[in-house]
């Protein structure tokens, strides 16, 4: 299958911004003690600074549903990359609380439009290619995650200021990101220059099973991304250097299963896949439940980065092939439900936790999961799987794709 070198250009520099993207956020969420302590916001102040990020993304998210019918999505993500770094570096630089309150509100819009766009043009990209591919940009994010969580480890190992930690990752990042941007990229040619069709008749009912989808995904992720530590420490009595691991594990493995998750998706089809990791993340979660120690609990958080990485990426594409003429505004309001799931996930483990124990509260994000089996089907059929035979029917389109538009 021959590939216009546009698309695989825009390919390059759409992975590069979710790279972008994983670092700012790791680097982000990783020195959230860092960002008390410097601010002196109360443990119960804290809680609110966290949610008004996911609430106001939300929002961006559907303000980019309609911001993207009057601008491409790529010219949208050229300059929300860009805020979401200065952002991020605001929230280093300043010293009195309504100035964290300023940059967290900035980097929660930004983050909303930059999530949208991306996804989007990821979608459509996938479509022109005519094979899967939303994985490896996915991969792309857990790499920059990881890279971004080294670094902040690193920031707080040297004792640096979060200003002076920040600081080399924006310089680095955000010119290369501006760069990068000239090469975006979508269906419909140059940073996406076509007009999708109106929204149909009934399609919030076929979009309603991947929006739930998305939103037990979420709560499984944020679990461990709140939980893991506390958890092996308090419930499996490991040391607090131990406890540190079952993140990056998870992160690993993540990283791991989306780099590979494409090739699978070509090979079996993106049903099976999804099946096949909604029950190993639920396996995991059992794990997790009832480890007698640490080292058993350590694997129950493996188990769920190698479940949980392709459900996300996949739940995307699957709304761009059930919306081919809307598929922008299906992923923009598919967005939203990532935040609900960050909003709800630790909240809910917590309350659980603390009304009853800890093991039991791990079996809720597993049973949430498992609703994915019951909406399996709304991954798609015979053009979710992208195989050989789809990539040669798809082959003669996508040379041409993207030709005739102007690259900024």
């Amino acid at each position: 299958m021959t590939v216009d070198v546009r698309l695989r250009r825009g390919r390059g520099a759409l992975g590069f911004s979710f790279f972008v993207q994983g670092v700012a956020f790791a680097l982000l969420v990783t020195r959230i003690p860092a960002i008390q302590d410097r601010y002196g916001i109360s443990d119960g102040l804290l809680p609110v600074f966290l949610a008004a990020v996911p609430v106001l993304a939300g929002v961006s998210s559907v303000a980019t549903e309609h911001l993207v019918k009057r601008v491409a999505p790529g010219v949208v993500l050229r300059w929300a990359q860009p805020v979401v770094l200065l952002a991020l570096l605001g929230v280093g630089a300043g010293s009195g609380m309504w100035q964290v309150a300023v940059a967290l509100g900035v980097f929660g819009l930004a983050v909303g439009a930059l999530d949208a766009s991306m996804n989007m043009l990821g979608v459509s990209l996938q479509r022109a290619y005519g094979r899967s591919i939303m994985l490896g940009f996915h991969a792309s994010y857990s790499l920059g995650g990881i890279l971004g969580a080294s670094a902040a480890w690193a920031g707080a190992h040297w004792q640096l200021s979060l200003f002076s930690g920040y600081l080399p990752a924006v310089l680095l990042l955000l010119p290369a990101a501006l760069a990068g941007s000239r090469y975006y990229v979508a269906g419909g040619g140059a940073e996406g220059t076509a007009k999708e069709q109106g929204w149909p008749a009934g399609g919030g009912k076929l979009l309603l099973p991947l929006c739930l989808v998305m939103a037990c995904a979420y709560i499984g992720d944020s679990t461990v991304a709140n939980w893991s530590a506390k958890y092996l420490q308090d419930v499996l009595g490991s040391s607090e250097q131990l406890a540190t691991v079952p993140y990056n594990v998870y992160m690993v493995t993540t990283l791991a299963g989306r780099a590979v998750g494409d090739l699978g998706v070509r090979r079996f089809g993106a049903v099976a896949v999804v099946r096949a990791g909604t029950v190993v993340a639920a396996g995991g979660f059992a794990v997790v439940a009832v480890a007698p120690g640490a080292w058993v609990g350590m694997l129950g958080f493996t188990l769920l980065g190698i479940g949980l990485c392709v459900i996300v990426p996949q739940t995307f594409a699957a709304a761009g092939r059930l919306f081919p003429g809307a598929s922008d505004t299906a992923v923009a309001r598919l967005n939203i439900f990532n935040y609900v799931g960050f909003l709800i996930g630790s909240p809910l483990v917590g309350a659980v936790g603390d009304a009853w124990n800890y093991r039991g509260a791990m079996v809720v994000p597993m049973v949430l999961v498992l609703v994915t089996l019951f909406h399996a089907r709304s991954f798609g059929a015979d053009g979710a799987r992208y195989g050989v035979g789809h990539e040669r029917r798809a082959g003669d389109r996508a040379v041409d794709v993207g030709r005739g538009g102007n690259g900024v």
